[in-house]
């Protein structure tokens, strides 16, 4: 499955746009890792619990997007977007979306 952030894949033709696609999850952080949060805080710096648990939600949103993709046999994702957002304090969700398309067969 290729995933471009752009609306065209170059040397691709797009033939079908299938529609969008999406993938959220909404992580929230363990106790443990709060704590050490705030313990950074106070001295500054990379939150590094904070990035590992914000990359692996990114990589488990993209996964349900590209399941929704190939469910709708979709051959690629074009225009991929991430956000993100406080649902609560101590949760974020991360969404993955974008179009989903049929490209022309090479031979």
């Amino acid at each position: 499955m290729k995933l471009v952030s752009i609306d065209q894949i170059p040397g691709e033709e797009i033939v079908e746009t299938l529609g969008m696609v999406k993938g959220q999850i909404v992580q929230s952080k363990n106790l443990g890792r709060d704590f050490m949060a705030g313990m950074k805080t106070i001295v500054g710096g990379e939150i590094k619990g904070y990035t590992e648990m914000i990359k692996e939600a990114r990589q488990i949103a993209t996964k349900r997007m590209v399941d929704e993709a190939e469910a709708l046999g979709a051959d690629a994702v074009v225009g991929v977007r991430y956000g993100s957002s406080t649902v609560m304090s101590g949760a974020a969700e991360i969404i993955a979306y974008g179009t989903a398309v049929k490209l022309k067969t090479k031979k």
